[in-house]
């Protein structure tokens, strides 16, 4: 399903499918259960970048590290809301950072804005938040 939808914008750029053992990793280091929708574009595409370069979707290696420092890092539990319910799995290339819910499960993307640390919904799935991502002409289209 993934692969049709990404060839439908000829800008995106799909890359090598993750394997179960990848994802595997990303919920054991992260202790959740990975999304189903996420779950299945990754085993398609391992990330997923738009024409300018952007990493709409990251990889799986990228999901881990940013997740851990995300609710590791010092810095960001003193300045911001816990990020323990949100699994970051993209950005817009400008800071802000893209996410689902995995307490409480949910299909829906939200968007955390970096500088405000405000958490708010831009999308009811995560393939409508792919379709909307790579036909954006580069602005914020989630605003």
């Amino acid at each position: 399903m993934w692969r049709e939808i990404i060839h439908e914008y000829p800008s995106a750029e799909p890359r090598e499918p993750a394997t179960p053992r990848d994802l595997e990793r990303i919920q054991a280091t992260l202790q959740l259960a990975l999304p189903t929708e996420l779950r299945s574009l990754l085993l398609e595409s391992d990330g997923l970048l738009d024409e300018y370069g952007t990493e709409v979707i990251w990889s799986a290696e990228r999901i881990i590290s940013d997740n851990v420092t995300f609710r590791s890092d010092e810095q960001y539990r003193s300045l911001y809301l816990p990020f323990d319910s949100l699994l970051f799995f993209g950005d817009n290339g400008g800071g802000d950072q893209f996410a689902l819910t995995s307490r409480p499960a949910r299909d829906a993307v939200f968007v955390w804005d970096h500088e405000t640390d405000e958490r708010n919904l831009v999308s009811p799935t995560l393939e409508a938040f792919v379709r909307s991502a790579l036909v954006s002409d580069g602005e914020d289209w989630y605003r």
